[in-house]
């Protein structure tokens, strides 16, 4: 199959017209497509392979959040207040809000001496069904424990603890907490002069706008941090182990690629979705990781680009291959059950 050619960039301010990725057909023709890109690097930030325009900005999201956790780990914050791996995890995550995140969050905050008021992420339902459903058994209504973020912000409120700064403003860009995220963000990524913008994120955390090269390289570099200093190197492989060990903490129990690509592998991928439509994989040991963006910001085509790629760069054995069958291009059905179509992935 003929691969995406790279697009030209559209003028300041504009769109790139990426390539087309993914292509929903109905019967015999196509219905509607996702374009998008995508980018493989190395931790030394080399451009391996790519589709699209690799050095459009994007905003990175939640895909990021190992970088905003970096702080938390060497700044002696995690270790003063003892957190755990599954803690560790939580800061990670973009969670369900199924009751083994809630009540790890709870946990931590209970340490620090605060309740689920501290947290500035603001309530949403829980992604997951089953805790939906709980709630509402219960008669109670969603806080920010049930945020998806509500690990990374307990993550920060932990770090506001350590150096003293003030729980009501951990989010603000110009205190300690979040200088410290940027500046861990600005290391990890090797953005250049002018190349980072700063927005503020659905969990009202600022966000950051990079090259989507940069986002790879930065991941690459987590997941294989041999070359970074020690106190770095030693946070981010915290940050593997953890994960590994706890893949439905970083997604959820039920339907969350995330956790499948952790669980399937052993930890030896390191995935993470953000808003919009992002995704990263880190492969450890391989020295690579791949950032992709869809335009449209729609999931359905992202989960079948991610196993299609990780597939064809080697990320993934024959085995795990077919573990992931659930989230790979199929036939499209109805709700009667009788095909009516596909999706086709073109990597």
């Amino acid at each position: 199959m003929p691969q995406p050619k790279p697009q030209t960039a559209a003028a300041p301010g504009g769109y790139p017209e990426n390539p087309v990725l993914v292509r929903a057909w109905r019967g015999d023709w196509v219905e509607s497509q996702h374009r998008g890109v995508w980018a493989l690097t190395d931790s030394s930030g080399r451009l391996i392979d790519s589709a699209g325009d690799a050095e459009a900005k994007i905003f990175a999201r939640s895909s990021l959040k190992s970088l905003q956790a970096l702080p938390l780990i060497e700044s002696g914050a995690a270790e003063h207040f003892g957190l755990s791996d599954a803690e560790i995890a939580l800061a990670l995550s973009s969670h369900n809000a199924e009751s083994c995140h809630t009540r790890v969050v709870v946990g931590l905050l209970s340490r620090l001496g605060l309740s689920a008021e501290a947290l500035k992420c603001g309530p949403q339902p829980p992604s997951d069904s089953r805790a939906r459903a709980e709630l509402e058994r219960l008669g109670e209504k969603p806080t920010g424990l049930h945020n998806n973020c509500s690990g990374k912000h307990a993550g920060f409120l932990c770090l506001a603890r350590h150096l003293g700064v003030d729980p009501a403003r951990y989010l603000d860009p110009a205190e300690r907490v979040q200088r410290a995220v940027r500046e861990a963000v600005e290391s990890m990524t090797g953005v250049m002069p002018g190349e980072l913008s700063v927005a503020v994120d659905g969990c009202s955390a600022p966000t950051f706008r990079m090259p989507l090269i940069r986002l790879a390289t930065a991941i690459a570099r987590v997941s294989n941090p041999e070359r970074l200093a020690p106190a770095r190197r030693t946070a981010c492989e915290r940050m593997l182990e953890a994960a590994g060990q706890h893949p439905e903490l970083i997604g959820g129990n039920h339907r969350r690629l995330c956790t499948d690509l952790s669980r399937v592998t052993k930890g030896r991928l390191f995935p993470k979705i953000g808003g919009q439509a992002v995704y990263v994989v880190g492969a450890r040991g391989m020295d690579r990781a791949l950032a992709i963006k869809i335009d449209d910001g729609e999931t359905r085509g992202l989960h079948p680009l991610v196993v299609a790629l990780c597939e064809r760069f080697g990320f993934l054995t024959e085995g795990e291959v077919r573990e992931l069958q659930p989230w790979r291009a199929s036939a499209q059905r109805n709700w009667a059950g009788i095909e009516v179509g596909r999706l086709e992935v073109l990597v």
